[in-house]
């Protein structure tokens, strides 16, 4: 297994409390960087917190979908830290229904969260790595928002907005050392499942070559790299790791 030098680096990672961003930051820790936990539930937070007992390992609870509590903990944590790294993880799927019976209401909350959290995040913290001239950010998109999935049209289009967006970012950042790059991975095992009926969930896995689930530790590699200076020239790129789903 690659080992990557996160030495003095300071990484945000949103939705951090399980699954996915749990991973990251264990992986992130081992390999020497600070980092910080967002997440809304906070005894989560404080379970990870007793659980891992790393000093480099802090929380915040953080509403994604706020932006007033996002800038407002970017300007305390930038009072004595950089942010190197920010990881893009918060989401939620929904329930599964036919566009036209989607709640409104539900429709929205999952735009807030995966979209709009994820640009109120950048906007927050760009400037920060702009003023050092250094910053990697990882957007956690899905294979949903590369091909679409029946009955999850607002998690689709949501993550599609993802992409769009880092692909935008990514560019405009370009002049900086500064990497924008998403990541889209299939299914795996963790509790975002939960949110999905059955035949939903059977569903995704059929579509996939490799015959299984993504496993967390196999999207935290790649995250790991993408965060590291070992990636010092791809940018506005999107990486797919959905087991031979998607073949763009």
């Amino acid at each position: 297994m690659n080992k990557f030098d996160l030495k003095n680096k300071t990484a945000i990672i949103t939705g951090g409390a399980q699954g996915f961003g749990l991973d990251i930051a264990k992986k992130f820790l081992s390999y020497g960087a600070k980092v910080k936990l967002w997440d809304i539930d906070e005894k989560e937070l404080m379970d990870v917190k007793k659980k891992i007992k790393d000093p480099n390992l802090d929380y915040n609870i953080v509403d994604v979908s706020d932006f007033k509590i996002i800038k407002d903990t970017v300007d305390n944590i930038s009072k004595n830290s950089k942010i190197d790294i920010l990881i893009n993880n918060a989401g939620i799927t929904g329930s599964t229904s036919e566009l036209w019976n989607y709640n409104i209401e539900e429709w929205k909350k999952i735009i807030d969260i995966n979209l709009h959290g994820t640009f109120y995040c950048c906007k927050a913290i760009v400037p920060v790595m702009i003023k050092n001239n250094y910053g990697r950010i990882v957007n956690i998109a899905s294979v949903s928002g590369k091909d679409g999935n029946a009955n999850a049209s607002a998690y689709s289009s949501a993550k599609a907005g993802a992409i769009g967006l880092t692909k935008s970012l990514g560019k405009e950042l370009a002049q900086y050392n500064i990497a924008v790059n998403a990541v889209t991975p299939a299914g795996a095992k963790t509790r975002i499942l939960d949110q999905m009926s059955k035949e939903h969930v059977q569903r995704m896995l059929s579509k996939v070559p490799r015959g299984r689930f993504l496993e967390v530790e196999e999207l935290s590699s790649l995250v790991s790299w993408l965060s590291s200076e070992e990636n010092s020239f791809s940018t506005a790129a999107v990486f797919d790791i959905s087991g031979g789903r998607s073949t763009y």
